[in-house]
């Protein structure tokens, strides 16, 4: 095991000690009465339970009624709107019948919203995205409230919703949880293509007409979009904790072997339950270890920035004090494997034919720098995640791929990594923290000091673009008031486009924000999640037109290069809007999610650290996110 690896894994494993082990000290004391008891729902009254079965079908209200075989719930994202979620519409039956085949019933237990961050960029929506994870965890905790259900299937893919979904599965720690994937669709229109039709008509150099069909052609099926943003970013770090069957997480939709790994997701959570022999609680899953493997993996493939909060929240729900001076220390020593848009010009269809998750978990393994010993639903030890999945006779079979990539454009082994260090960077100074994503960056443009240009709004600067103000000069954007606790910390993405442009114009530009970029954030340079955030008073709030900036992503750090005997002078500029000005699009329901955030660097939700101690400082119970 890579040492650096081992060492910040200790660190962990000590630093999260109390939390944990209250954690799984209430694990442990309901997969024991589980074991007593039989299926969940035998603890029911006739009443309940009569409830419990009221509407289902025969042959399964009698399997209910009977109180033998275990009962898995389905909690689905399905929505006929988006289209990575839209295969999960013909999920349900095919679980149902697998379950049963397998000696179980499976009922639909509940729907969880899914908002699509594509839609909704730069629109009032947006500023309700982060949240939704929270409603999410939220939703998924009453669906499995019914103590009805001995194991979860849940159907997620995108942004906040497999995080959501994860957090409130750990909730119930004890029932094992198996993720389904959906999959990609096929590839279309070239990334590379679509990225410049977008800043031909952010120049004005193309129309309407042509920005609609170029977006159409390349976001045209059913099925995850393609590139490597937070969505497949999700779908990598779920694979590598062990929390997909091996090899499903980039398969296609409405193809054969999707429909047989779904099948065989059915099987597999009757197996785990606790009354068969492979007792697998998601709890146990998601430990340390596997905490630290998706940061590994993250890293390695230059994933969503967006995770460097998410998987913080993911930890903590397990009991887990996550921090990005952990992230920080890994990205040290873990390379970059991958080359996936934004960060190249392969998708993730071309990353799994060059091999995919069974390459990059092998080089990994092999380098020492994932932990093998792990449980996860395919049992004891990652090396089940080597193998591939083929369909034979109708069923999935899984072998090693001992082979290592077919393309290494798309992805390489550690002795040939595309860059020494992981493709996100933490960022210190007299700013704040701050996240920058690096793996898009070129070289020439990972330092970058000019003055700044603030901003208290993204559609400022977009009207600053627009005016021809900020051309033929270099500047630093500073987007302030875009934090959790300010707006819902929405995703700022539409601003890389007209940036980019000033960019390709030989301006030396960045960004400076308390707001989220998204993973599809690209070649500007940006310092994002900066925290503390201006709505909490943080030193962003004081920065005025012209002060000079330095983001140095090489050195990893962040400086607002003006005298401290000046800066203490200073009174916090600008503000983020009251609840009287945050209405519209359902805005005015979140107010207290706002009043409640936590900081970016520790997981900006609004739930408490899971397990922690009694006698814990309120501040840091507060600050442990989730």
């Amino acid at each position: 095991m890579n040492p650096v690896i081992q060492e910040i894994t200790d660190r962990l494993i000590e630093r999260s000690r109390a939390g944990r082990t209250a954690y799984l000290a209430r694990l442990d004391a309901e997969a024991e009465a589980a074991r007593r008891r039989g299926p969940a729902r035998a603890s029911l009254g006739c009443a309940n339970l009569a409830h419990g079965f009221a509407a289902a079908g025969e042959a399964d209200k009698l399997d209910l009624r009977a109180n033998v075989k275990p009962g898995v719930a389905i909690v689905s994202s399905y929505n006929d709107m988006l289209s990575a979620h839209q295969p999960y519409e013909t999920y349900p039956p095919i679980l149902k019948a697998a379950v049963r085949k397998a000696g179980g019933v499976a009922q639909f237990a509940g729907g969880v919203p899914a908002m699509c961050d594509g839609i909704t960029q730069g629109r009032a929506g947006m500023e309700l995205s982060l949240y939704s994870r929270e409603v999410i965890a939220m939703a998924t905790a009453i669906a499995l409230s019914h103590d009805m259900f001995d194991a979860s299937l849940m159907l997620g893919v995108c942004d906040k919703i497999v995080p959501g979904l994860l957090i409130g599965a750990l909730h119930f720690g004890h029932l094992p949880a198996v993720f389904v994937p959906a999959g990609p669709m096929s590839s279309g229109l070239p990334n590379k293509v679509k990225a410049r039709t977008r800043q031909l008509f952010a120049e004005g150099k193309v129309g309407k007409g042509e920005l609609i069909d170029a977006e159409s052609k390349s976001y045209h099926s059913a099925g995850t979009c393609t590139f490597y943003g937070t969505a497949n970013s999700n779908q990598v770090m779920i694979e590598v904790m062990g929390l997909h069957l091996p090899g499903s997480t980039f398969v296609n939709p409405r193809t054969e072997l999707r429909e047989a790994l779904t099948r065989a997701a059915g099987k597999r959570a009757v197996e785990l339950t606790a009354h068969g022999e492979e007792y697998t609680p998601v709890g146990r899953v998601v430990d340390e270890k596997a905490i630290v493997n998706a940061c590994v993996a993250l890293l390695a493939t230059g994933g969503s920035t967006n995770h460097t909060m998410h998987i913080v929240a993911i930890a903590a729900a397990a009991g887990i004090d996550l921090l990005w001076d952990d992230l920080a220390a890994l990205s040290k020593v873990v390379p970059l494997l991958t080359r996936m848009y934004p960060n190249g010009q392969a998708d993730v269809n071309h990353f799994h034919a060059a091999g995919g998750m069974q390459v990059l978990i092998g080089n990994l393994l092999d380098a020492g720098l994932l932990h093998r010993d792990v449980l996860t639903i395919a049992g004891r030890g990652l090396d089940h995640y080597r193998s591939s999945v083929e369909l034979k006779d109708g069923e999935p079979v899984w072998q090693e791929r001992t082979g290592g990539s077919t393309d290494l454009d798309v992805l390489r082994p550690v002795s040939e990594a595309f860059s020494p260090d992981g493709g996100i960077h933490m960022l210190d100074g007299n700013l704040g923290r701050a996240v920058s994503k690096v793996s898009a960056v070129k070289d020439e443009h990972l330092v970058v000091e000019a003055p700044a240009k603030v901003f208290d709004d993204q559609l400022e600067l977009l009207r600053a673009f627009e005016a021809g103000e900020l051309d033929g000069q270099d500047f630093v954007a500073v987007i302030r008031y875009q934090g959790p606790s300010a707006n819902g910390m929405p995703e700022l993405h539409k601003l890389t486009p007209p940036l980019s442009v000033l960019l390709d114009r030989g301006q030396r530009v960045a960004i400076v924000t308390d707001g989220r970029m998204s993973g599809a954030s690209g070649k500007v340079p940006a310092a994002i999640h900066l925290s503390p955030e201006a709505a909490h008073g943080g030193p962003i709030a004081l920065v005025c037109d012209g002060d000079p900036i330095r983001l140095d992503s090489t050195a990893g750090t962040l400086e607002l290069l003006v005298p401290a005997e000046e800066l203490a002078a200073r009174t916090p500029q600008g503000a983020p809007l009251t609840d009287a000005q945050w209405v519209g699009t359902g805005r005015e329901l979140f107010a207290a999610f706002r009043r409640s955030a936590s900081p970016a660097e520790r997981g900006a939700g609004i739930f408490a650290l899971n397990g922690h101690a009694e006698g814990v400082a309120a501040d840091a119970v507060k600050g442990a996110g989730a």
